[in-house]
């Protein structure tokens, strides 16, 4: 399987553009927001993954497992 590389220092509006099969694996790790209107045109274009995972108060390396599990390389 060929992973996707993700950069962490790029906001979620532009990882999620670049691939947009992103979005229910976001949606699935508990960025349930993502999904609503409007949200990944506003918040998504200053939010990266890690701010995201800060505020929901949960674990990055978990993420980024998940993250793999789900086809993509997580870099920076």
């Amino acid at each position: 399987m060929q992973l996707k590389p993700i950069d962490l220092t790029q906001s979620v509006h532009t990882l999620c553009t670049q691939y947009p099969d992103l979005i229910p694996v976001m949606e699935e790790l508990g960025f349930k927001d993502i999904t609503k209107p409007g949200m990944l045109a506003t918040a998504g274009r200053w939010m990266t993954i890690p701010k995201g995972v800060a505020l929901k108060k949960l674990d990055l390396d978990t993420i980024k497992q998940q993250l793999y599990e789900n086809g993509f390389e997580v870099r920076g």
